[in-house]
């Protein structure tokens, strides 16, 4: 399912009693709010779900896989499972097409940015229509505008009018239906299973995901060389179906209403619960840095793969392309796998340490030339991002009232997803300007470098407690 790609994306509570820096008193125009004083305390403003949790110690598959005992939540994660594998099989067929279009690294960030657009723009209604409205007829309409586009871009491949215009046209199209999606989905997972499961079914999205972008690339590669890109597109348009169907199935039990006001009146007040709330601001901050620097490395590995897998190499750039997003695919399935298996304590301490050490990483790839150690590398990037972003949006959806999910995860998708194009078009520029390899290196340098800082002046004390 496409609510990204990046991707890309809900409470633990009873469990946590771990301080929190207090919070100025402030009253909240939808409903009322109790100032968070730890996040043991959020536990009581959160409604129970319909599945009653297990208390006592649990043996380390159940943590590693206790959400997927739950029925709804299996088949909508099988469900996306194939239906991201699809969106991972058109990413690489696209990127190629627009290297072959174009041979440039700006063209490729700025697909990526238009896909990403309708996210800044609309997300943050789009959570206020999550809290409004059903969840699950917002993500079936979001699968359907994703399916057309996927279709769209099919037959201009196959009648021959492809241009690089109508590719960065469905690109944003698509991204329409992921603005109004994701905050739908995210909203969801905490009705598909109990409040002890949910970190665990946040990883095991997480997981989905990586699966499917491991997978993905390596079908995708096999479709385009033996029958053509067309129907890499044909197959994510399909796929959608997956999901729609899953939805259609699923019985979740009726939001919780609550009065609704002004479509300004919600949005602000989703927006003066992260301006006070210092712990779910500094997490949203902190993502939109670890994006806007990081994931650049993901829009410009085709321009990678040219450089590693020219003449003379074992693989050609397109199954070397496919080699390299396999690698960090696979370091994120391991990532998901180490951080579903944690307990809580401690881990807003793993998020800040795991910046520092994801922009080592990068700045390591962008020196490597040999592509066996790039691998390597990719993989060990893989781990280190799955583990900071399953931290972050663990420690969001722990802290958040249900009745203002929808709303402070879409500001904080805004952040994460925003991050990402932006970060991509100043490392495209700087890609055609100098080189890929220059390009992340000074993104590696710069993350590492502001995390650390961010550590120094005392803005990470309060993620230090949790």
């Amino acid at each position: 399912m496409t609510s990204q790609p990046y991707p890309t994306y809900p409470p633990y509570l009873p469990y946590l009693s771990y301080p929190v820096v207090p919070c100025r008193t402030q009253s909240y125009p939808v409903v009322p709010v109790v100032p968070v004083r730890s996040l043991h305390s959020v536990a009581s403003t959160l409604p129970d779900s319909s599945v009653t949790p297990e208390t006592g110690d649990r043996r380390w598959i159940d943590r590693v896989a206790g959400a997927l005992t739950h029925p709804n939540f299996r088949l909508l994660w099988f469900a996306a499972l194939g239906s991201t594998i699809g969106t991972w099989m058109q990413k690489f067929a696209q990127s190629r097409l627009i290297v072959t279009l174009t041979h440039s690294g700006f063209y490729l960030s700025l697909d990526d940015f238009l896909s990403q657009l309708p996210i800044i723009l609309f997300m943050l209604i789009g959570g206020v229509v999550a809290d409004r409205y059903d969840r699950r007829r917002l993500l079936t309409g979001s699968q359907i505008v994703q399916m057309f586009s996927a279709f769209m871009l099919a037959l201009l491949v196959v009648t021959h009018h492809i241009t690089i215009g109508g590719i960065l046209t469905l690109s944003f199209v698509a991204g329409c239906g992921q603005a109004f999606g994701g905050p739908a989905y995210q909203s969801l997972i905490p009705s598909l299973v109990p409040r002890r499961d949910l970190p665990n079914a946040i990883a095991l999205n997480s997981t989905q995901f990586n699966l499917s972008r491991v997978l993905g690339p390596m079908f995708g590669a096999g479709v385009v060389l033996l029958i053509g890109a067309a129907w890499c597109f044909t197959i994510n348009a399909m796929s959608f179906l997956l999901v729609i169907a899953a939805l259609a199935i699923i019985k979740v039990a009726p939001q919780q209403s609550h009065d609704r006001r002004s479509l300004r009146q919600e949005l602000a007040s989703g927006l003066s619960y992260v301006r006070n709330e210092r712990p779910v601001l500094t997490l949203t901050v902190l993502i939109f840095i670890c994006t806007f620097l990081a994931m650049p490395i993901s829009t410009l590995v085709p321009l990678f793969a040219n450089r590693l897998f020219g003449p003379g190499e074992a693989l050609t750039p397109e199954t070397g392309q496919a080699v390299l997003m396999a690698s960090q695919g696979v370091g994120a399935i391991v990532g998901a796998l180490i951080i579903s298996s944690f307990e809580r304590k401690g881990m807003g301490r793993l998020l800040l340490i795991g910046q520092i050490l994801l922009g080592g990483v990068i700045a390591a790839f962008a020196l490597s030339r040999w592509w066996p150690l790039s691998c390597v590398i990719l993989f060990v990037v893989g781990i280190v991002f799955m583990l900071v972003f399953s931290a972050s949006f663990s420690l969001v959806q722990m802290s958040v009232p249900d009745a203002l999910r929808g709303r402070v995860v879409s500001i904080y998708m805004v952040a994460m997803r925003g991050g990402w194009p932006l970060g991509g078009l100043v490392a495209g520029e700087m890609a055609d300007r100098l080189s890929p390899g220059t390009a992340m290196l000074i993104n590696g340098v710069a993350l590492a470098a502001l995390s650390a800082g961010i550590l120094a002046i005392g803005r990470g004390r309060s993620l230090r407690q949790l």
